[in-house]
């Protein structure tokens, strides 16, 4: 390592956290895609958008609000509306309170597939998560990953209503 160096390696032990955070990042959102996808056609950023959409009120969110929970851009969104809309789960219209905004509405169906695929997400998640870790480690699960969140940036992203 030339001296003066600004980013010196990890030491050992974080890159060994490292390697372990980094494995689940990329295994849990397979293992998640898989069983929505086989269930109930969905993927999870699907399942997301939706299950987001089911728990705004009025079942309707602006698209830009959406992209936010999502972490997604406006484009990548887009093309999941519309995919979604052919299924006849999800509709768009122009906000009625600026016209600059588009609406993002869960139809009926739309809540209907929340419902039914909804279970059995969750009991996966239950399963690799939380059946994995005690009730403190998941606490510290939460935390952990609230603050690493918050170091990417100051938007909270999606949290479930209260």
């Amino acid at each position: 390592m030339p001296e003066g160096d600004a980013h010196p390696p990890l030491h050992p032990e974080e890159l060994e956290i490292w390697v372990a955070v980094a494995t689940m990042l990329e295994r849990l959102p397979a293992a998640l895609d898989a069983q929505l996808q086989r269930d109930s056609g969905l993927t999870h950023f699907e399942h997301g958008l939706l299950f987001a959409l089911d728990s705004a009120p009025e079942r309707k969110l602006r698209l830009s609000v959406l992209a936010g929970y999502a972490n997604s851009t406006l484009s990548r969104l887009s093309r999941a509306i519309t995919r979604l809309e052919k299924k006849g789960w999800v509709r768009r219209l122009p906000d009625p309170d600026d016209g600059r905004f588009t609406l993002g509405i869960l139809t009926d169906a739309g809540h209907e597939i929340v419902l039914a695929s909804t279970p059995a997400h969750h009991a996966l998640v239950r399963s690799l998560v939380f059946e994995s870790l005690s009730a403190a480690q998941a606490r510290q699960l939460g935390a952990a990953s609230r603050r690493i969140s918050a170091a990417i940036g100051p938007d909270p992203g999606w949290m479930p209503p209260t």
